[in-house]
């Protein structure tokens, strides 16, 4: 459910976007296309939302965002690797947009492993900058039940673009 809180603070990052003449993209696992639904929630968004990519399974994930099955093998799908190459990849399949935002982890209740719980979210914030792209990767794990931990991780990847455009990078 995209609360007022969220479709306040996507709004603000599509008025940080305009401002910047950036179109977005995303590339979510665990959100399910939560985060695209927040984004796409905010009236005008056709002229900063490009287009979100949805890729729950690994095939998914190889096939639209060109993620290495190495990168996966080594690292699983739950790993700032894999969500920074969600992100690139999502940047390179959209050449107009200069902003990707990735999103991979477990929401629960179950698919916890040794060194990623429940909760555990992992992003890619991919940017074009001249003729290449940057990417960073950031993890947290949130608590609560599937559904909080899918909206903290929306309102987290949120903020991180925020603060992204305005580092300027």
């Amino acid at each position: 459910m995209i609360d007022r809180d969220l479709r306040v603070l996507a709004g603000e990052l599509g008025a940080a976007l305009r401002a910047a003449g950036c179109l977005c993209v995303t590339a979510e696992s665990c959100t399910g296309g939560l985060l695209a639904g927040a984004m796409t929630s905010c009236p005008g968004s056709s002229q900063w939302f490009e287009r979100g990519f949805v890729t729950y399974s690994n095939a998914a994930k190889i096939e639209q965002l060109r993620v290495s099955l190495d990168t996966l093998e080594r690292y699983g799908a739950v790993s700032e690797e894999t969500a920074m190459e969600m992100a690139s990849g999502a940047l390179g399949a959209v050449p107009s947009a200069r902003l990707a935002l990735a999103t991979t982890g477990i929401a629960g209740p179950g698919g916890a492993t040794p060194g990623k719980p429940v909760g555990m979210v992992c992003f890619g914030i991919a940017r074009r900058v001249g003729a290449g792209i940057t990417t960073r990767g950031v993890t947290r794990v949130f608590e609560g039940d599937r559904e909080a931990i899918r909206l903290a991780a929306v309102r987290f990847a949120l903020q991180a673009a925020l603060d992204d455009l305005g580092r300027g990078a």
